[in-house]
This record gives C-alpha cells, structure tokens and sequence, in this order.
C-alpha cells in the first residue's frame, strides 16, 4: 500500500515501510525507528529501518529489475521516463524543502533554492541517454571491431545527513541514464526525504526495482550493501575511515567504487583582490549550512598586508548571522544535524584555543534568547566561529570539523599561499580572489583540488565534474565523467570470413 504523501506541517510524521520492487514493505529484520529535530532534540518523525535480509531483498528487487523490463527498454523510453522524473519532482521541490529543513537543520532560505533546481541534474542526464556509443576499431579487412559500453548493473547508492537529496541526486541521475538499477541507503540521520523519494518515483511510473529505498544503521543494512555479490557499485559520500572500510569489504568481490569523502578546503584572499566581494563568499563559504559541506572554506588563507582587515570584518559579519530554528524564514544558520556533530565542533573549538589560535567570535552555544527559537530550548545550536592567527600545522587547520568554524592563516606571497594550501590530506575545492589574470591561473594550476573557483564559491552544476584529490575520494560525480563510472567496455570482434586456419594440421 502506497503512504500517504506527508506533510512538514504535521508535529509528528510516521512511515512504517520500505520501498523494495515498487512495493511499500514492512521491515522483515529490522524496525521502527525515531528521527530527532535537530532544532529541539526531540522526535518528528518515525522511519523504517532495515537489516541485511531487508537489503538482501533490496538488491534481488534492484537485480531483477536490471535484467528485466528495465534493460529491455529504448534510451528513448528511458530518457523520457527520467525526464517525467524529474517534471515529477519539481512539483514536490517546496514540499521536499521543508522536510529536509526538518530533517537536518538546514534553514529553508538555503534548503529551498537548492531542492528547486536539482530537477536539473535529472533532465541533464536524460540528455545524455541518447549518447552513450562506442566506437569501431580498424584492424583489418577481415575482421570489423567495435565496442559497446553498457550498464555496470545494480547500484548501491550510500548517502549522507547535509544535504540528502542533492547527493542523491548526483548518484540517481547518472545511474538511471546509464541503464542501472539502485538500492539507496540513506543516512541514519536523515531518512524521511529518501522515502518521498521513492514515493515520487512511484508517482512517475519507473517500473518496480528500478530504485529501491532501504534506511537502516551502516553497521548492518549498509554493510551488508557493501558486501552483497549482486552489486556491482558502490557510490558513497562521507567520511574517509567509511570509505576506506568500504573499500577493504568491496574487495572481495572487486565492486566499482565512487568516493566523495570531504575536504578541507583553502580559500585564499590575495591583496588585489575585490576585498567586499571576497568577505561576502568567505563569510558564506565557511558558515552555510551550518558548517556541514564537504566544501567549506574552512582554511581562510589571507595576505599579510590585508590579514587584520579581514580578520576584523570577518568576525563582524560572523556576529551578524541570524541562528535559529530552519522553518523560520529569518533564520540565516540552523542546528547542527546531530547532538554528536554539536559535541565535535565544541570540543574542536577547544582545541583551537588549546592549540593557541586566538578565538575571535563565537564558539560557544547561543542562548535561548539570542536565537530564533520558538521552543525556547533544546536544539544543537552552535554561534558561527572565527579563529585567528591559526598555524597551518595546528588540528583546526588539519581537520574536518564539519562546523561553523573558520581559521584564518596568514601568508607572505604567492608561492607560501599555495604551499599552505596544498598542505593537507584532503584536496576536493579551493578557491581563490585575485584581480591579476596571470595569478589567477599559476595558482589555480598549482592547488591541488578537485574543484577551483577563482573569484566566486561553491559554484555547482550537473555538467561540471566534482570530486577529489587525495583522500578526498575517487572518481567523478555530475557531468559526463560521471556516467562513465556507471558504464563498462565491452569489445566485440567480428571474423568477417568464417575462416579460422587449423593450428594443429596432420
């Protein structure tokens, strides 16, 4: 039986099911489970949680659907199926914001321009249905050769708590273009969007087991996705320790992997710069989303000549920002998603002041009354923080906080700018502010990223490739490096004679 599409205006949301093969099915071994608000603390909603039987019957439903009706469709019928996915979910974008903004503490100004355009990831990709071809080889007049590239088969979809439906996002559309099947495992922390989610699929008719929705702990449910023979690929976003947990289980069945395992992101501020402009992308780059992006501008690298100007007006803008509950359009930066997220920030901060960074605002709790809080109570707030005269060997420099805490180096010129910046184990994005052309691209050309922006932040597109240096992952997501990741070679060669000489004549 289909649930009833949910509203964010109910106190208290309840699913019961997951979605395996097109069907709403109560869990076999797993259970009930509460979703805190982040802005209170306290339950909003009940999900489903699934075990390894319940994945077990995720990846059979994903696995049937691949060699079936799915597989047996034109790249003209799937690319309008996806198309009418993605018609389908820009009708539902508000609806998803709210709940998302519930979900994990992303305030709606953020949450709500960013779910309105992810239909655009989905359209993109079925753009691309039409185009995947191979190529014929020549060799010789008696031999035509030509390569196919098809579908890596079924995929397991492992996605994180800051931004749920953007990531999967990223992971669906491709994978659907390319002609595979999923079994998503959303975070712990974050299942409700999963399941409308899957409710919209419903809405737009994929056929059963095309995109199977399976929440539950990584310990159990994700581990055993990880593990499963029938999954060819795993796409995964969080942490690198997981990843790398993933990589030693996936292993042994030698699946595909894509990483997107986080950064610590340089953002450097040279003294040409338009200073107004920089201060405005490094007060959003290091506090949006309350800190809980991969690609925070968490390395404020800033020269000498300018450093106390920005580290001034840096900490006036920090103090500005308007804290409070998501829902509230006022609000300017929410919770953190989690009680354990709150307490790591904190007790980073400590070690900042540990470390003898010089704290310039912020990192502490607010009061009750110096946030938007209807509650009045309860809720994982932290204030937007500055540290500086932070030495880029010190952790808070070295460390994915994952919070609003932004530590400011200073550097002499161009060359310890870009040593400072590529002094890390991460390497996703980095950014930087110069008028000078030439600079501009001798910097760009020697950070070792990913990603770089030059003069703008945290600029995101379906058709511009994101991912990693380092340990910040592997592979590609968005663009058409990504569809290549769900697609394999074959070659096929064709005797155009019949003949084949006898090796072994009497």
């Amino acid at each position: 039986m289909t649930p009833p599409m949910s509203s964010p205006g109910l106190a208290r949301l309840r699913y019961e099911k997951l979605f395996i093969g097109g069907e709403w099915v109560a869990p076999d071994d797993g259970e009930l489970v509460e979703s805190l608000d982040p802005s209170t603390g306290r339950p909003w909603a009940t999900v489903p949680f699934g075990g390894p039987r319940d994945m077990d019957r995720a990846v059979a439903a994903a696995s049937a659907a691949f060699c079936g009706p799915w597989r047996r469709l034109s790249v003209y019928e799937r690319a309008a199926m996806l198309r009418n996915f993605a018609n389908v979910y820009k009708t539902h974008a508000e609806r998803l914001a709210q709940l998302e903004s519930r979900d994990n503490g992303r305030p709606i100004r953020e949450t709500r321009p960013d779910i309105a355009a992810h239909s655009e990831w989905y359209h993109y990709f079925a753009g691309m249905v039409d185009k995947i071809d191979g190529r014929a080889i020549p060799v010789d007049p008696t031999m035509h050769v030509y390569t196919t590239r098809v579908p890596i088969g079924v995929v397991g979809a492992i996605v994180p708590w800051n931004a749920p439906l953007l990531l999967t996002a990223w992971k669906v559309a491709p994978a659907l273009a390319a002609g595979c099947t999923l079994v998503i495992k959303p975070s712990e922390n974050t299942s409700v969007t999963a399941l409308e989610l899957a409710r919209i699929s419903e809405e737009a008719r994929l056929p059963p087991g095309v995109m199977n929705v399976v929440p539950g702990y990584g310990t159990t449910a994700g581990a055993r996705l990880v593990s499963h023979p029938d999954v060819n690929k795993i796409s995964f976003t969080g942490e690198v320790r997981t990843a790398q947990e993933i990589m030693r289980t996936a292993a042994g069945t030698l699946k595909r992997l894509t990483f997107e395992n986080g950064g610590k992101s340089p953002h450097i501020i040279f003294a040409d710069a338009d200073l107004d402009q920089a201060l405005n992308a490094a007060a959003h780059a290091a506090f949006m989303a309350t800190g809980q992006s991969c690609a925070l501008g968490s390395r404020l690298l800033v020269e000498s000549s300018i450093y106390q100007r920005v580290v001034e007006e840096l900490g006036r803008r920090a103090q500005r920002i308007v804290v409070g509950a998501p829902l509230d359009e006022r609000t300017q930066m929410g919770p953190h998603a989690t009680a354990q997220q709150l307490e790591k920030t904190l007790r980073y901060v400590q070690i900042g002041r540990e470390e003898g960074a010089r704290l310039v605002v912020g990192g502490h709790v607010p009061s009750p009354g110096r946030r938007l809080d209807p509650e009045g109570s309860g809720g994982y707030y932290v204030e937007p923080t500055v540290f500086a005269d932070v030495k880029p060997s010190m952790r808070i420099a070295q460390e994915e906080i994952f919070g609003p805490v932004c530590s400011i180096i200073p550097f002499a010129n161009e060359e310890q700018a870009v040593t400072i910046a590529n002094d890390s184990r991460y390497g996703l994005t980095a950014a930087l502010w110069t008028q000078n052309v030439g600079r501009a691209h001798r910097v760009a050309a020697q950070i070792e990223a990913g990603t770089v922006w030059v003069n703008t932040y945290r600029y995101l597109r379906w058709n511009i490739p994101y991912g990693g240096f380092k340990l910040s992952g592997l592979g590609r997501e968005n663009g058409p490096e990504a569809l290549e990741s769900y697609l394999q070679d074959r070659a096929t060669i064709m005797n155009l004679t019949g003949i084949y000489p006898d090796a072994y004549p009497f």
